[in-house]
């Protein structure tokens, strides 16, 4: 059965996956989403700003898989620039250890990530957080209009609601991530502020995407048995979620980990061989990006690896992906351009092995929103 069907310029049709098309609208998804937060800029900062001038307040950023490693790639940067700490605490651990993660005196933000909005932890945590938190507030960030969270409005609570075309078809996760990313990023951090780099941080995805392609090819034909993604600072959680885009793609058939590069050294790096890719995620930050450089030097003179791929937004790294235009750019911003080639090796893998990527696990047994979740009851 074929994955999507488009009509071509003479009437006949192609099998285009949504998933390739997901990921290659994010330049314009990303565009569209800071348009509709600047529309409702007024709306977002009266909720948003008399929390952020409370300095007791805990903002605790959660989801589940991808919406969860959202929240991991943001908290580093969002802490700094807050100037207080912001936590990236996914659903499945607030929902199966409430009462180790919340804290009913502390003035809480919940920010909660969810594509479908739908999935039981999404909902789930909502509640916890409402039960056990004295004083509890919501911001949700969803796709789907018709979800559990997009009908939670009230008082205490701001649901946005991104672009329809965000509310990814495909069983990745892809553009909904990015697009989420954004508009926290965006309404923690300003949306004004936001408004200022938006056209670059989609420009650099656009220039991420053709660049990456036929790297990604020569990748994907190599048949790697194993993919260990490493990013320090904000990148870590992007590793994890690149790591995953993998194995979720592969639907299991290629081992992926993920880590820092200082913490690579402390054991996971027995994962390299010769059937392994190691894919190095370079900060711009001057002293993250050092260690960036020794694990890459390290690698490449060990001479155990597949191959080590660098993307990087400096041209003197001699990256085998760089992003033209971002070299003075902020981590956070290169969040979105490395994350593409991450999603195309994931989808090419997919495609190489015969398998549909817009439903890639053949037993059925993993689904596009979580199924089989029993949520028991919390002791008091």
């Amino acid at each position: 059965m074929p994955d999507t069907l488009l009509a071509t310029d003479n009437g006949d049709f192609d099998t285009v996956p949504w998933t390739r098309r997901e990921i290659e609208q994010q330049p314009e998804t990303l565009q569209a989403t800071q348009t509709l937060l600047a529309a409702d800029r007024t709306g977002i900062e009266a909720f948003v700003a008399p929390l952020l001038a409370r300095p007791d307040l805990r903002i605790v950023l959660t989801g589940a898989g991808t919406s969860a490693f959202a929240g991991e790639c943001l908290a580093p940067w969002l802490s700094k620039l807050l100037d207080r700490c912001v936590e990236a605490v996914a659903t499945t651990d607030i929902v199966s250890a409430p009462l180790q993660n919340l804290r009913r005196e502390t003035p809480t933000l919940l920010v909660s990530f969810g594509r479908s909005g739908s999935s039981p932890e999404s909902v789930a945590a909502v509640d916890l957080v409402d039960a056990h938190v004295d004083e509890a507030y919501h911001l949700v960030i969803t796709c789907n209009a018709e979800g559990d969270l997009a009908q939670r409005s009230n008082a205490n609570t701001k649901v946005v609601i991104l672009p329809e075309a965000t509310h990814d078809r495909g069983f990745a996760m892809t553009s909904s991530f990015s697009a989420m990313m954004l508009a926290a990023l965006s309404i923690l951090g300003g949306i004004e502020a936001l408004d200022a780099r938006a056209s670059a941080i989609a420009a650099a995805v656009s220039d991420s995407i053709a660049r990456a392609e036929p790297v990604i090819e020569r990748l994907a034909r190599r048949n790697f048995k194993r993919v260990a993604y490493l990013g320090s600072g904000v990148f870590q959680g992007l590793a994890r979620e690149a790591a995953l885009k993998m194995m979720e793609l592969s639907d299991g058939a290629v081992v992926t980990c993920f880590d820092s590069a200082l913490g690579f050294r402390h054991g996971p790096k027995t994962i390299v061989n010769s059937e392994t890719l190691v894919v190095v995620f370079v900060a711009n930050d001057p002293l993250t990006r050092l260690y960036d450089l020794d694990i890459i030097e390290e690698l490449r003179g060990d001479a155990r690896c597949g191959e080590v791929v660098v993307i990087s937004a400096q041209p003197a790294d001699g990256a085998e992906i760089t992003i033209a235009g971002m070299t003075q750019a902020a981590d956070v911003d290169l969040l979105f351009p490395f994350v593409v080639p991450a999603q195309l090796l994931g989808l090419r893998v997919s495609e190489l092995l015969g398998l549909t990527p817009d439903r890639p696990n053949a037993s059925g047994t993993v689904n596009r929103v979580v199924q089989g979740v029993r949520i028991h009851a919390t002791p008091a």
